[in-house]
């Protein structure tokens, strides 16, 4: 069965140890997905120099994050790696992909896993994110990638559209005006299938100029996208902007 692609919110770290309506969702999806033979991950937090991945059977959990309770830092999620699923991508990216085992998976990937699929009974595999590469090639690799979802390997982004932690307001429950628009930009032009207008957000202005001042949590929907088909059905779910300048909003592609 060709599986789907999803690009998810994942928000705060809490949300690994939290019970709330994006955890919800997640659980949710997770039970509806057909079951996948291995997941692929792109995390915002594995934001490297040229584009890496590990080959490890048995990848190290990242806790890729400061001056949290310790609840969450005993959270263990130990799913197996793939070293097929790795040497597949090598294949495909060649040159281009450097085998790196000294990171493995972050919280942009069992924060959200934790939850989709408590029992860490898939194997993941996690993809870094070039921080040299312009935008449009995220989304070529994303393309290239595209192959994997005939063979049962779940594709997930897993960053935020609207990321400025400059800007965070810890007391506030939506979020401001440019969060909206331009969050609200990037879901009108998905669902009309303009992929160049979400790679080249920039022409969007001030609300693209707030709405991150780095890119790290943004590209991994270019690969989602890349990844996704124009005969896909489109899904948007956890659509919210919350402390002023995050937004949650996520998308199932098939």
């Amino acid at each position: 069965m060709k599986m789907p692609v999803l690009f998810i919110g994942h928000g705060s770290p809490m949300n690994a140890i939290e019970e709330n309506e994006f955890t919800e969702t997640w659980k949710v999806l997770g039970k509806n997905l057909p079951r996948a033979k291995a997941i692929l991950t792109i995390s915002a937090h594995w934001y490297s120099e040229g584009t890496r991945t590990s080959d490890s059977n048995n990848p190290r959990m990242i806790y890729d994050m400061y001056g949290f309770p310790k609840e969450l830092y005993e959270l263990k999620y130990l799913a197996k790696g793939s070293p097929e699923l790795s040497s597949q991508l090598e294949r495909v990216l060649g040159e281009r992909l450097i085998i790196d085992n000294g990171w493995g998976i972050d919280h942009g990937t069992w924060s959200v896993l934790s939850h989709m699929y408590p029992e860490a009974d898939i194997p993941v595999v996690q993809l870094s994110i070039n921080h040299q590469a312009p935008a449009k090639e995220h989304y070529e690799i994303g393309k290239a990638l595209r192959f994997l979802r005939e063979e049962g390997v779940l594709i997930l982004g897993s960053g935020n559209i609207v990321h400025n932690l400059s800007l965070i307001n810890w007391q506030m429950e939506g979020g401001y005006p440019f969060a909206h628009d331009f969050d609200e930009y990037i879901k009108s032009n998905i669902l009309d299938r303009n992929h160049d207008a979400v790679i080249y957000h920039e022409r969007t202005g001030e609300s693209a100029e707030k709405a991150f001042y780095t890119p790290d949590h943004y590209f991994p929907l270019l690969y989602a996208l890349g990844a996704s088909d124009l005969s896909d059905e489109i899904e948007v779910f956890n659509e919210k902007c919350l402390m002023g300048s995050m937004s949650m909003t996520g998308y199932r592609f098939g």
